[in-house]
């Protein structure tokens, strides 16, 4: 239970969403992609930080290595990466500071097709007989060594892989088969031993999770110095909760003063609920959650919360593959009369 919680935090607002429909395979894979690329931070791995408790807001927003993770571009964000493949971030033409260096005819390169076609997780580019560039399944033996566990992925049939690197590839290399279609990465780290969820461990799980929802805004709200992780909107909902007297400090608490705090200070939580709702429901925001959209939580979670699976089926109440806001509010407890899609913000 230490590690999970800052996938949540960190992937909230990027799982990409599907609308009214079954997930498209691309789709799926595009949420493949960004849970594998959890298992990096922007190339460099976070150790977990020794916090107790699910609560503690503390366990992946401390530390600048976890802050930097929460801003990595995400596989497909081609928007948000600027630098193209293959440049130099830090390149300077040669003679740049020579005094007196002779003029030189500029040497013409070929631009390489292959610079800026992108490919999917498992594919790479190649050139064909007209120089046009197309992508190609990559060869697994291509892929890096794995630095260490941390980088292993499990897939849906049990198998453990290198890395994401090693998955993608092999699944590419199945395209078009009955087992290619129903392979799928099922979460990261080695493949173990998930324990089936039991009656009373599942009641705990929202205990925790809708706790820990309202510390993080808390937390998010006392660090927002430079205004960038909270609108101005959210910032006057959890303001509230945050000179609220009666708030239950972050820790490790049992169960049943959770359920007492939550009896007791109800509306506290009314607004965290609806706001990481709102982080999940970003690709189309349709009011619905799909399994690609959380498909990017329930990766990292699996190995460490064994109910996830389960908790996320029995919200789907009426079994359409969606999480609509009212079953994802009545999952942790919000009543009827105050499930508000405009707190959606």
């Amino acid at each position: 239970m230490r590690a999970w919680i800052f996938f949540l935090l960190c992937l909230a607002g990027r799982a990409l969403a599907a609308p009214q429909q079954e997930a498209l395979p691309d789709e799926a894979e595009v949420v493949e992609e960004t849970v594998a690329e959890m298992t990096e931070v922007c190339g460099t791995h976070c150790p977990s930080l020794p916090m107790p408790s699910l609560g503690h807001p503390d366990m992946y927003c401390g530390s600048p290595c976890w802050n930097r993770a929460s801003t990595c571009p995400l596989p497909g964000d081609t928007d948000s990466i600027e630098v193209t493949v293959g440049s130099n971030p830090v390149q300077v033409e040669v003679g740049e500071f020579e005094d007196g260096a002779e003029e030189t005819a500029e040497e013409v390169v070929a631009e390489n097709p292959c610079q800026n076609h992108h490919c999917k997780h498992g594919k790479v580019c190649e050139l064909d007989e007209n120089n046009t560039p197309m992508c190609v399944c990559q060869d697994p033996t291509s892929c890096p060594a794995p630095i260490g566990e941390f980088e292993k992925v499990c897939s849906n049939d049990n198998k453990t892989f290198d890395s994401s690197c090693h998955f993608f590839a092999t699944k590419c290399t199945l395209e078009g088969t009955k087992k290619g279609h129903k392979l799928h990465l099922d979460y990261i780290g080695p493949c173990k031993y998930i324990p089936p969820c039991l009656d009373s461990e599942l009641t705990e799980f929202p205990l925790r999770m809708r706790d820990w929802l309202k510390n993080v805004l808390v937390t998010l709200y006392e660090r927002d110095e430079d205004n960038n992780l909270l609108t101005e909107k959210q910032k006057l909902r959890v303001k509230k909760i945050h000179e609220n007297e009666k708030r239950l400090e972050a820790g490790d608490h049992p169960v049943e003063l959770l359920a007492r705090d939550f009896e007791k200070n109800y509306n506290m939580y009314i607004f965290p609920v609806h706001w990481q709702f709102g982080q999940l429901d970003q690709h189309p925001i349709d009011g619905y959650l799909s399994h690609t959209e959380l498909a990017p939580l329930r990766a990292p979670l699996i190995p460490m919360e064994h109910c996830t699976t389960r908790f996320f089926e029995t919200c789907d109440l009426d079994n359409d593959k969606y999480i609509a806001l009212d079953e994802w509010a009545g999952c942790f407890g919000i009543k009827e009369q105050d499930i508000d899609k405009d707190l959606v913000i």
